[in-house]
């Protein structure tokens, strides 16, 4: 698994999680500029993403639903505060209601991506940080931590494919 660690600090209240893809940055960056790309791997396996808006500028949002094994409808969104392909993403991540707004009664966390060389492939660090230790303690309880492993773990297959 690409996968090599996740660190979770309730000092800082971060969670990072590192993974190393034997690909080139510019390639393992289209897997989150392109829409069709994106919803294949963000998502746990058993939940995956259809991205409805995709508009990685400053400003721009990307929203989404991930659809259960039961056929339920999870939805969230993005909003972009910054973007340098193909190297660095940040965005405020929260939930969404049935109708796509955003939930006020659920946390948003700001995650920074960045895409680095590593070895002759990439390394890239998602870096969640949360406004509370409860929020965060709240989402790791949900199964953030596992669902984003899961989802990243999906990489390598479509960087091979």
């Amino acid at each position: 698994m690409s996968v090599t660690s996740v660190d979770k600090d309730l000092d800082t209240l971060t969670l990072t999680l590192i993974a190393d893809f034997t690909a080139p940055v510019e390639r393992v960056w289209r897997l989150w500029a392109d829409p069709r790309q994106l919803e294949r791997w963000w998502g746990p396996p058993s939940y995956p993403a259809t991205v409805e808006e995709h508009d990685l500028t400053p400003g721009g949002e990307v929203t989404y639903f991930m659809t259960g094994p039961e056929g339920d409808r999870h939805r969230g969104w993005w909003r972009i505060s910054s973007v340098t392909p193909p190297t660095s993403l940040e965005f405020t991540d929260g939930f969404a209601d049935d109708d796509g707004k955003p939930k006020d009664d659920m946390p948003t966390m700001s995650v920074r991506v960045r895409l680095t060389g590593h070895e002759g492939g990439t390394r890239m660090e998602m870096r969640s940080l949360f406004d509370s230790r409860e929020q965060m303690e709240q989402l790791v309880a949900m199964g953030m931590e596992e669902g984003l492993q899961q989802a990243v773990g999906q990489i390598d297959a479509l960087l091979a494919a």
